[in-house]
């Protein structure tokens, strides 16, 4: 490691090869991407962790809870990676670098570059189709089989958010870490077929898989390519559906518990006890990561503190949206020896060294409610207003220059008429903002707005937040506005990319043009040299 010199202090710097042999090794990193997500998915290192800039402060503390865990810090020439570094060191954090040149570096030293987001899961349902052979079937062929009215079963291995906007007609959601509790009375004639599908390939991949190795006797078949390929093939697709699985009956509970056990003692996932948890909590050197792997419903209800929610299919399609540091320490937990297990066996195929589950809750604190906030530092207290008082603000004659720090399609769906939307790294530097002498700022739950308050006052500048924001501005029954333009913006809005398979109107050359990236995955791993995935055989 070696030290260049920045504006503020000396700040070290980490070469690529370094990277890569702590990746190869075994030995935990985190490489964070601190630009945002669009730019971010045009091009990365495979292990890259997208934590924007303006995010930091938010996102850190559940990504990278160890704060002397390695960090590696890069953009792509923004100036961004800097200010990030001199941030998380003001946050605690102890070992952060940037890496060598950025992403030019890497590049020019060798480095993969891999588009698109959530690319570690992505690449790895590729590559478990090619080892595994995946039964699969076009959607021809599954249209045909409907069409002919036989006996099957469509599950939607999505979430159930992903589901309802747009579903194969006659599916069901089961998202992929309920399909090995739930398939069995869902499908309880062996005769029967079931077909699993996502929005593209790596979710019903996953699933389909996932219910092979479960050894259900069904013959079980992934959608190729999802509702893309549905799409593709000229078939229309259902938009509003609500179905789901009912809860497992007690006899196939008691099957689906019983394999999810065979696979965890075959892929070598370890059994912990409240005891031994507790022995990973104080070990100083490991970066532990806790999650319940149900659903966001039964979290609520009752969860174990500490433990963050993070449903079990969309783990595995999203593992660096909750894990930041590649080969930290993983436990899992659930109520039912299934779910945790399966979702176990999956991460040890994706190179996670140390992964547990913890089944005996005895004697451990629970919380109830949604997953807390977690910051990396307490907030300091900033001048705030009710709902009422803003609205008396906007209606006035010298209405406040209103921001709203919510990710660009949470301000497209719902924002309080006249907001503005911003980028959180963009506020301190925005001409309008300079110039305004009423600010107040917004995001859904307040804290975005809190940060960026804080922020503001550093440099001089006064600003006020709404308490509760902008959901307590519509729990309190006032309108709110839809729609992003020109007019309501005061940033583009990169922070978020869209990927080819959302939304309904999606053109056809682009999510062929997906389909064709994802079947180049498994070549782009070879090259890369870093993955460290072992798929069960």
């Amino acid at each position: 490691m070696n030290v260049i010199s920045s504006i503020e202090a000396p700040i070290a710097e980490t070469s690529s090869e370094s990277v890569r042999e702590r990746l190869r090794n075994g030995q935990e990193i985190a490489l964070l991407d601190v630009r945002e997500e669009a730019p971010y998915a045009t091009g990365h290192p495979l292990f890259a962790v997208n934590l924007p800039l303006g995010r930091i402060e938010e996102r850190v503390a559940g990504l990278i809870p160890r704060r002397t865990a390695p960090v590696v810090v890069y953009d792509n020439g923004e100036g961004r990676a800097h200010p990030a570094v001199t941030l998380l060191q003001r946050l605690g954090y102890t070992d952060v670098s940037v890496l060598t040149g950025g992403l030019e570096g890497w590049r020019l030293s060798g480095g993969e570059l891999f588009i698109d987001v959530n690319v570690p899961s992505k690449s790895f349902g590729e590559l478990v189709e090619h080892i595994r052979h995946t039964p699969s079937l076009p959607a021809e062929e599954v249209h045909a089989r409907i069409a002919r009215g036989e006996d099957l079963v469509i599950l939607d291995a999505r979430r159930f958010i992903e589901y309802n906007v747009m579903s194969i007609p006659g599916g069901r959601s089961v998202p992929g870490g309920e399909l090995a509790l739930r398939v069995r009375d869902i499908a309880p004639s062996p005769e029967t077929t079931v077909i699993v599908n996502c929005a593209g390939r790596t979710r019903s991949i996953i699933g389909t898989q996932s219910l092979v190795n479960a050894e259900i006797p069904n013959p079980v078949f992934a959608l190729r390519n999802g509702t893309i390929g549905w799409t593709l093939a000229g078939f229309d697709l259902d938009h509003g559906a609500s179905r789901k699985a009912a809860s497992p009956t007690k006899d196939n509970h008691e099957q689906a518990r019983l394999k999810a056990q065979k696979l965890a003692e075959r892929t070598g996932v370890r059994i912990i006890t409240p005891q031994q948890l507790n022995d990973l909590e104080k070990d100083q050197d490991r970066t532990l990561y806790r999650l319940d792997v149900r659903t966001p419903e039964e979290y609520e209800a009752d969860h174990l503190t500490g433990f963050r929610s993070a449903e079990g299919g969309q783990l595995i399609q999203a593992t660096d949206e909750w894990v930041g540091v590649r080969h930290g320490t993983i436990v899992l937990t659930d109520t039912d020896g299934v779910r945790a297990r399966m979702t176990a066996h999956w991460l040890r195929q994706l190179g996670w060294q140390e992964v547990y589950v913890l089944d005996d809750w005895t004697g451990l604190p629970h919380a109830t409610g949604p997953e807390p906030v977690l910051l990396a530092k307490p907030l300091p207290s900033v001048a705030a207003l009710n709902s009422d008082e803003l609205a008396s603000a906007l209606s006035g004659p010298q209405a406040p220059l209103l921001l709203d720090l919510a990710t660009s399609p949470i301000f497209r769906k719902a924002h309080i008429p006249g907001a503005s939307f911003i980028l959180p790294s963009d506020i301190a530097t925005n001409n309008r903002v300079m110039e305004a002498r009423d600010i107040v700022l917004t995001s859904p739950d307040g804290v975005a707005a809190h940060i960026a308050a804080v922020h503001l006052a550093e440099i001089g500048i006064e600003a006020r937040i709404l308490e509760g924001g902008t959901n307590g501005w519509k729990a309190s029954g006032r309108l709110v506005e839809t729609g992003l333009s020109e007019n309501n913006r005061l940033s583009a809005p990169i922070d978020v990319y869209k990927r080819p398979y959302e939304g309904t109107d999606n053109a056809h050359a682009a999510m062929q043009a997906y389909l064709d990236w994802e079947f180049g995955l498994v070549a782009q791993l070879e090259r890369d040299g870093t993955h460290g995935f072992s798929v069960l055989e």
